[in-house]
């Protein structure tokens, strides 16, 4: 009886382990998602303007490599952009954080293309904010600090 009873308790432990590593899988097939789609909207910025300049390739692989993305699979992305996905599901950090490294990025070269802000503008719509958030961003990074800037970002630029 004692030997069932422990088989049974293994049992449990071994089919709560099954159900940890699954929920794990699960929600590394969603942050894969979450950062495949901001790599690809960084690299579709920067090539709107025609130029993929090496700042800003560089910065796309450091970014990729910070969410745990191999550099073969950036270049696969660079070379094979995709359309767009909804953005409507992110957290308000998440939009901000995918807005600021947009901002980031059209700065990263020190040349802020018109083509790069229409660009800009519209993902910033599509994630809820009023469009002028792009400008306010592009002429206040450099001197004011991220948690500032989020602040002010949700306070006077969310629909």
């Amino acid at each position: 009886m004692a030997r069932l009873k422990a088989f049974k308790v293994l049992a449990s432990h071994v089919f709560e382990y099954k159900g940890l590593l699954h929920a794990m899988t699960q929600l590394r097939s969603t942050l894969d998602i979450v950062a495949k789609n901001q790599l690809n909207i960084l690299i579709q910025l920067a090539q709107v303007d025609k130029h993929f300049a090496n700042a800003e390739r560089e910065m796309i692989y450091r970014i990729g490599r910070e969410k745990n993305f191999p550099d073969d699979k950036v270049l696969s992305m660079i070379q094979n952009a995709e359309p767009i996905d909804s953005l409507g599901a992110l957290s308000a950090n998440q939009k901000f954080q995918y807005l600021m490294d947009c901002i980031d990025l059209m700065l990263v070269d020190q040349k802020v293309m018109e083509s790069e802000l229409i660009f800009c503008r519209g993902i910033a719509i599509k994630m809820g904010f009023k469009k002028s958030v792009v400008d306010f961003l592009v002429d206040s990074r450099p001197t004011v600090t991220i948690a500032e800037l989020s602040r002010i970002t949700m306070a006077e630029y969310m629909v």
